[in-house]
C-alpha cells in the first residue's frame, strides 16, 4: 500500500537486502581463477584439439571477413567498440603476439602488414588472418612436449605453455563473439555456427 508505513518497510527491508547482497558479490571466488603454480601433465594427443581449435578459430575469422560487406568493415557496432576490421585484426593480432612473446620469447611479431590495407580490404584482412594463423599453427605443431610442459608467467599467472593454447581459444571467440553485434547493426545474420 503506497504512503504506508508497511510500504515504507518494505521498501528499507528491499533496500537493505540489495546493499547486502551488492557487497557480497565483490569478492566472489569464480570471477577470478587462482593462479596455477605447477605444471601437470597433458596427454600427447590433446595437441590435435589445440589445432583443431587454433583452424577453427581461424575458420571464424574469415567467414567473418568474408561475410561483411567491406563498405562496413570501418564501422562500429557502439561507441567505444573498435570498428569490424580492428576487432578482426585485435583478435588474429592477439593471437600471434601471445604465441610469439609468451611461448616463444621474441620481442618482434612475425608477421607486420599496412593496417591502412587490411581495414579497408577483404583480400587484405583475410590474407593477415591466414598469415597469423599459419605461423601459430606451425609453432603448435613443432613445439616440443618437453616445451609445453614448461612453467611461464602469462598475464600474472604461472601455467604451463600447453594451456596458453586454450587462453588463445577463449580470447578469439570472446573477440569474435562481440563483432556478431557488428552484423545484427546493419540487419544481417552473423555467419553460420562452425561446429568444432
Amino acid at each position: 500500500m503506497p504512503g504506508s508505513v508497511t510500504g515504507g518497510l518494505r521498501g528499507a527491508v528491499i533496500g537493505a537486502m540489495a546493499l547486502l547482497l551488492a557487497g557480497s558479490f565483490q569478492s566472489l571466488p569464480g570471477q577470478q581463477a587462482a593462479p596455477i603454480r605447477q605444471s601437470f601433465p597433458m596427454p600427447p594427443e590433446y595437441r590435435d584439439i589445440q589445432i583443431r581449435a587454433q583452424e577453427t578459430q581461424r575458420n571464424l575469422l574469415l567467414s567473418m571477413v568474408d561475410s561483411m560487406p567491406e563498405a562496413f568493415y570501418r564501422t562500429r557496432a557502439a561507441e567505444g567498440q573498435r570498428d569490424f576490421a580492428q576487432q578482426i585484426h585485435h583478435a588474429a593480432n592477439a593471437n600471434q603476439y601471445i604465441v610469439a612473446h609468451y611461448l616463444l620469447g621474441w620481442d618482434t611479431l612475425p608477421v607486420r602488414t599496412d593496417t591502412a590495407i587490411i581495414f579497408s580490404s577483404r583480400a587484405g584482412l583475410r590474407d593477415f588472418v591466414t598469415a597469423t594463423y599459419g605461423f601459430s599453427l606451425r609453432v603448435l605443431r613443432d613445439q616440443s612436449g618437453e616445451d609445453r610442459q614448461q612453467l611461464i608467467w602469462y598475464f600474472g599467472q604461472k601455467l604451463p605453455k600447453w594451456m596458453v593454447w586454450d587462453e588463445l581459444n577463449q580470447h578469439t571467440l570472446w573477440t569474435a563473439g562481440q563483432m556478431v553485434a557488428n552484423f545484427r547493426a546493419h540487419g544481417m545474420p552473423p555467419p553460420a555456427f562452425l561446429y568444432f
